[in-house]
């Protein structure tokens, strides 16, 4: 049946699919230059920040090691067993191959981390498209505005994991339209030669096979894909059903290969284990964040440089504080719009996709509560905050005032976007028109570190300085195949990694699985560390992390078996600013 209050006022009827059929009038789509134009505007935000982007400072660890570990892969590593990962290896896998075409490089990372944002915020828009292009332009430019700032180009599997998941609900919304809507439209003769059901038998274990590559990449997203695939498929036929069963099955069967090559132990470990019940104590930050300060150290450094914002605003602390709540309460909101909708008007289009995107945006709630930063909540908002305007726009479609009505687009895009203008700001817009700004004036906010042909971004000069100079000098002293250690200086509190010094010493092998550090884990007494010390040729050890400073366990210290190791072993070779080196002292 057609939802006529859920039409969009821009699809217009196109020339038929199929010789002596027309096709649904939603699946008629002319891309007149309104439909460009909308699309163009989401490009140029998203574009604009990207020549900054790419030579932006990247984070030392997280850009560090999705250099590291897919080179490691590329080695014949396996991660789990040989080196410390929290999360799937769909990610690892996915930039190993990428790295093998294109070479490693931290331009390549970023071109493959530019790929999945582009999917979340395009994918995002696709699904706000029904309600028009205004409300999906909004929308579009939100998802650039959340996702460009929150942590650069960097090729998290958490941004691979989202985008997956996007696609993955829009494919089965597609496929749920072409099942339930086509030929009983008004005038619209019946599905008599099946196009619109081998359409749905192709698209259904697509959508199954994009969600179970999502939990291949973050096997956390799992609520967000369950809660949103049982929305999708709700209604459907058990075959339906099992064609996207069928898909999501070959989506994970990777997994297999991973709890061959691992082992089932270490694979269960590295991805619950460790995740979930070591790794919480040191990562979480206070719920809700506090008001007058930032909780997270990184957080803190960031907010050293802070750009300036002509239009009113509350301080940076208190605008995450804001966003906290803001978050939850706009899941909320596109959930029970949905779930009125569906409940009005159970066979109409838009309400159905409103539910979904809830459900989708409530699943991945738990990564926005565990460590409430403003990169967390991004990584969350990017689904159901760019989603708002339509939730808005549907709402506002049922109201009795017929000039709110008939205008409801134009209200939710003044209403929302407020958001990133007044309320979030320093997080979002004043972020997008620094990088902006950073790329048009060629004054980039990162120091280039290069040694062996490679290429890294640092967020302080006098730090890349000093590193520059240890390279420059320590670097010809290492020999092909040696192992390098790269820790904090203090080793009995491991908060942080300068990783990407694995990743500009390439020929050197890691002595570590704890390429990541993490508190609570790779100074624990039983991790093994001091052992990886001791099979080590040479240290980088660091203080830039002394300070770091969480109202959680990462300030508590761990065993000093490690640091015992570096003084009875291992003689200094050099101190250059924040980094202190160390050389075996006599061959083993």
């Amino acid at each position: 049946m057609t939802d006529q209050t859920a039409a969009p006022v821009d699809d217009v009827p196109a020339p038929a699919d199929a010789p002596g059929r027309a096709a649904p009038a939603w699946a008629r789509v002319r891309f007149d230059w309104r439909t460009v134009l909308a699309v163009v505007v989401v490009l140029v935000v998203f574009g604009l920040p990207l020549r900054a982007l790419f030579r932006y400072q990247g984070p030392p660890m997280e850009e560090g090691f999705m250099l590291v570990f897919p080179e490691q892969v590329l080695h014949g590593q396996v991660p789990h067993r040989d080196f410390l990962h929290l999360y799937g290896p769909g990610s690892l896998w996915a930039l190993a191959a990428w790295y093998k075409a294109l070479g490693v490089s931290i331009t390549a990372e970023r071109i493959f981390g530019l790929g999945q944002l582009a999917g979340i915020v395009f994918g995002v828009m696709a699904l706000v498209r029904p309600w028009g292009r205004r409300t999906a332009a909004l929308s579009g430019v939100l998802g650039a505005l959340l996702t460009t700032t929150a942590i650069g180009l960097t090729a998290l599997a958490w941004n691979g994991a989202v985008a997956l998941a996007v696609a993955s609900v829009w494919l089965g919304l597609r496929a749920r339209r072409w099942l339930t809507d086509a030929g009983a439209e008004p005038n619209a003769p019946a599905d008599a030669d099946g196009t619109a059901a081998r359409r749905a038998a192709l698209l259904l274990p697509a959508s199954g096979l994009l969600a179970g590559l999502a939990l291949l990449f973050r096997p956390d997203v799992i609520v967000g894909v369950g809660l949103s695939a049982l929305a999708v498929l709700a209604g459907l036929s058990w075959a339906q059903r099992r064609r996207w069963a069928v898909g999501a099955a070959v989506g994970v069967a990777p997994y297999l290969v991973l709890f061959a090559t691992a082992g089932p132990g270490d694979a269960i470990r590295g991805m619950l284990i460790d995740p979930v019940f070591k790794l919480r104590d040191g990562r979480s930050l206070p719920r809700p964040p506090s008001w007058g300060h930032f909780d997270g150290a990184l957080q803190k450094v960031a907010s050293l440089r802070e750009p300036s914002w002509s239009l009113p605003s509350l301080a940076s602390p208190n605008q995450a504080f804001i966003w906290f709540f803001l978050l939850p309460a706009v899941v909320a909101f596109v959930l029970g719009v949905g779930w009125w909708r569906v409940r009005a008007e159970p066979a109409a289009w838009r309400p159905r996709v409103l539910l979904v995107v809830g459900l989708l945006g409530l699943g991945l709630m738990p990564q926005a509560l565990q460590r409430p930063d403003s990169t967390h909540l991004a990584w969350v908002s990017c689904v159901p905050l760019s989603f708002l305007p339509a939730a808005v726009a549907e709402l506002l479609a049922h109201v009795r005032l017929p000039a709110v009505r008939h205008h409801a687009a134009s209200w939710s895009v003044a209403l929302v976007a407020l958001v990133p203008l007044f309320v979030i700001p320093h997080f979002t817009a004043r972020t997008w028109v620094d990088l902006v700004g950073q790329g048009t004036r060629d004054d980039i906010f990162g120091y280039p570190l290069r040694h062996d042909g490679r290429t890294f971004y640092l967020g302080s000069g006098p730090i890349a300085d000093d590193a520059q100079r240890m390279l420059d000098e320590v670097g010809p002293k290492m020999e092909p195949g040696q192992r390098l250690f790269v820790g904090t200086a203090d080793l009995r509190k491991t908060p942080y990694s300068d990783a990407y010094l694995y990743y500009l010493l390439p020929d050197l092998e890691p002595a570590t699985r704890y390429i990541e550090m993490d508190p609570g884990m790779a100074n624990r007494a039983d991790s093994g560390m001091a052992g990886e010390v001791a099979s080590a040729d040479w240290l980088i050890l660091s203080h830039i992390w002394d300070g770091w400073s969480e109202p959680n366990g990462s300030r508590d210290q761990g065993s000093d078996a490690p640091n015992q190791v570096v003084r009875k072993d291992f003689c200094g070779a050099g101190t250059y600013g924040p980094f202190e080196v160390y050389r075996r002292c006599t061959s083993r």
